[in-house]
């Protein structure tokens, strides 16, 4: 029982990161727009933020998302099948 409770706190804890990384993903995308804008206004600050930033903070966490959307997709797609298969036993 115990086992259990703690597989779902840990699939709990790791939806609410992917959650919280999605939203960081989209906050970056809008910031992104936005610093596209004003660049095309003559300021530059915002364009400069997000190239320092590219790199190190946002490509790894849009490969976060991918991979978790990934992991996500193949687990479910996994069990569907074994509980297809364990009703046709």
């Amino acid at each position: 029982m115990t086992n259990e409770n703690n597989q779902k706190k840990l699939k709990q804890i790791i939806d609410n990161l992917l959650l919280i990384n999605l939203f960081t993903v989209i906050f970056f995308g809008i910031f992104f727009i936005f610093a596209i804008i004003m660049e095309l206004n003559g300021i530059f600050i915002f364009i400069n933020f997000i190239q320092i930033v590219w790199n190190p903070l946002i490509v790894p966490l849009i490969t976060i998302l991918i991979i978790g959307s990934l992991l996500s997709g193949i687990n479910s797609w996994c069990r569907r099948k074994l509980l297809s298969q364990e009703e046709d036993i």
